[in-house]
């Protein structure tokens, strides 16, 4: 989301850095480097590191000066960087909602107190959509800034589809795809459940998941154990995704909770029957190419769905997306603005 509006900014009147919590290079650095930005990285958001965060952040801003506005898009942790800046006397300090709760782990009494604490030290608050924005901010007023995208670069393209399915063995195939990071929230093992049924029906379906994260050993793990091997890819940081949807005949995302994820937009954008669970915000249905279905439903449930489903491509899609405010050529600009008037 962030390189969308990066890559469609007018740069030479705002410009990105960036700071992350991970101390390796990521698949962006390049990219921001070349476009004129900056990749700093912060110490891990580990509890046991809060004091060297802390000085770590208080040395940062007093090296850079320059920044007037620290917008933060780790949700309840963005009370940890605003903080910082809050104390470094930023003036503008941004508070941005993707999710609709908060991930059960070993944080989450951490999380709780700074969902209570981040209008202490945030001045400004925006959202992904209503739903994320309610439930981070309450009754307070937010900003929705959507998780817009190049809807051109994602439109159906029948010889990218062929040339695609081709190249990865597939010509003949029932593609069933997930775009995500392997985690609990984003649940690929309850889909690789359902492929499993969906292959006693197909026997020519074939899983595409891709994306990486802490789950992969577990999904790898749940593959042999339903003995899917030849017929589920694990795709793992892949650069060609705008191209790997053209290959899917439908898209599937069985998360437990959601704000408006961007690969759901990306996937209605190319015309996908997409499948998704009622557990994401209905602020998803942009197109007419998307059903909700609730998890409590089944596995048998979400099979017969995906079976029933039409492989056929919306060939609206891209005017839905655009009507409804998913075009990043127009929200860049909005930012823009947005940021300016903070400025």
């Amino acid at each position: 989301m962030l390189m969308n509006y990066y890559r469609n900014i007018n740069r030479d009147k705002i410009q990105f850095d960036f700071l992350t919590h991970r101390p390796d290079r990521g698949a962006y650095d390049e990219e921001i480097e070349m476009l004129g930005g900056k990749v700093y990285h912060a110490p891990r958001l580990y509890p046991q590191n809060y004091p060297m965060y802390f000085k770590w952040m208080k040395n940062f801003f007093e090296e850079h000066s320059e920044y007037k506005i620290v917008h933060s898009h780790i949700d309840t942790m963005s009370y940890f960087p605003l903080l910082a800046a809050k104390k470094a006397g930023i003036p503008n300090r941004i508070a941005h909602s993707h999710s609709s709760k908060l991930e059960k782990d070993l944080k989450l009494p951490i999380k709780f107190m700074a969902l209570k604490l981040i209008p202490n030290v945030a001045n400004h608050f925006c959202a992904c959509g209503e739903v994320a924005g309610k439930f981070m901010f309450q009754k307070r007023e937010f900003t929705v800034i959507r998780n817009a995208i190049d809807v051109k670069k994602f439109s159906f393209n029948n010889d990218i589809r062929n040339n695609k399915r081709k190249e990865l063995r597939l010509k003949d195939a029932f593609v069933v795809g997930h775009v995500g990071r392997y985690c609990y929230i984003k649940n690929q093992l309850f889909l690789l459940d359902v492929f499993s049924e969906i292959k006693k029906d197909r026997q020519n379906a074939h899983l595409l998941l891709i994306g990486k994260g802490e789950d992969e050993k577990k999904i790898r793990n749940k593959i042999k154990q339903l003995h899917l091997e030849e017929s589920v890819s694990l795709l793992i940081d892949r650069d060609d995704i705008d191209q790997l949807y053209q290959v899917m005949d439908v898209f599937v995302m069985p998360s437990l909770f959601e704000g408006l994820p961007v690969v759901s937009i990306e996937a209605q954008a190319n015309g996908l029957p997409c499948i998704v669970s009622s557990n994401i915000s209905r602020e998803v249905k942009i197109s007419k190419n998307i059903k909700m279905l609730d998890l409590k439903a089944g596995v048998n449930s979400w099979k017969n769905e995906i079976i029933a489903t039409t492989t056929r491509r919306n060939p609206n899609a891209i005017d839905e997306l655009e009507r409804k405010g998913y075009n990043i050529a127009i929200e860049g600009k909005k930012l823009e603005e947005f940021y300016k008037t903070l400025l």
